[in-house]
């Protein structure tokens, strides 16, 4: 890993791992690029892709922003209603941090997947830098619109009660919320490994709150979305109470062409279990922009 500082001068740490063509994962709210398993990235790079993984800018070992963040209360609330977000940068900024990495590593065009948040900063990134992205995956993300992929109003009631804490409670917390946004594959061990590996890294939970205040102050997508023509997958888990599936269904409508793979025992998670298809849907959305790539390996 290493970091560089890009063109709106935030430092970037990123990782390049594999050969072949690019694929830059952009990763969800307060999540270290770390939050990508092993046997997800590793998948990618056993199918031909060079795999860029990066911290966004308030997490991780990236540049901390300069600004209060808002007090738990008036974060959710922004999520629910929009004239209460109030934020220092938006999601279109973390898109151009991206942009400024493809920059510096000389990458012209990107296969781009991004999770929730990520799935946000990749259309982003698309609408704003269309000329960067081959293809793109969103994966249990939505459009911006307030009127889908809302969060249940039960789950952000439960979901405030493991927000605030220190380090000590950090990884505990993470997998109580974990139990609370996942589908009927969630996996606490797994679940526990991550959380681990992100503490020994980073703690810094005003960047989250700040991302949270990214989120709810960046405008609707929909109708720049609709504009796109790049390949494009949604893949979303019909368990999902954080980016209800309506997130994704509006996702899918609003692009051209993209079409959805859901699964039915899937929430706010990418399980074990289903990375083999989600592999192969990328893959085989990559290959509408060209991408050959290799077999899988079955050692």
């Amino acid at each position: 890993m290493t970091s560089t500082v890009v063109k709106t001068g935030i430092t970037i740490e990123y990782e390049v791992l594999g050969e072949g063509d690019p694929l830059l994962l952009v990763m969800g709210l307060g999540a270290q690029m770390v939050a990508w398993s092993d046997p997800f990235v590793f998948g990618l790079v056993d199918r031909g892709f060079q795999v860029i993984r990066f911290d966004n800018r308030d997490i991780g070992l990236s540049s901390k922003i300069d600004a209060p963040p808002p007090s738990t209360g008036r974060a959710f609330a922004g999520v629910i209603m929009r004239r209460f977000a109030k934020s220092a940068y938006l999601l279109g900024d973390m898109a151009d941090d991206a942009a400024g990495l493809l920059d510096v590593l000389g990458v012209e065009r990107a296969h781009v997947v991004g999770a929730s948040m990520g799935g946000m900063i990749s259309q982003e990134l698309a609408i704003r830098h269309p000329q960067r992205v081959a293809s793109l995956i969103s994966i249990m993300s939505t459009t911006g619109s307030r009127r889908v992929g809302q969060p249940k109003l039960s789950l952000l009631a439960k979901l405030a009660r493991t927000v605030d804490g220190g380090r000590d409670t950090y990884v505990e917390r993470d997998i109580v919320t974990g139990r609370l946004i996942s589908g009927s594959l969630f996996d606490a061990t797994e679940a526990r490994v991550l959380a681990e590996r992100a503490l020994a890294r980073n703690f810094c939970p005003e960047g989250v709150l700040r991302q949270t205040a990214a989120i709810a102050a960046s405008p609707d997508r929909t109708r720049a979305l609709g504009k796109l023509t790049v390949p494009t997958l949604v893949v979303h888990g019909l368990e999902d109470p954080l980016v209800q599936p309506s997130g994704g269904l509006a996702t899918t409508r609003a692009i051209p062409g993209a079409r959805l793979l859901a699964f039915p025992d899937m929430g706010h998670n990418l399980p074990t279990a289903r990375l083999a298809e989600v592999h192969e849907a990328i893959v085989e959305t990559a290959a509408r922009a060209g991408f050959r790539g290799r077999a899988a390996s079955t050692i």
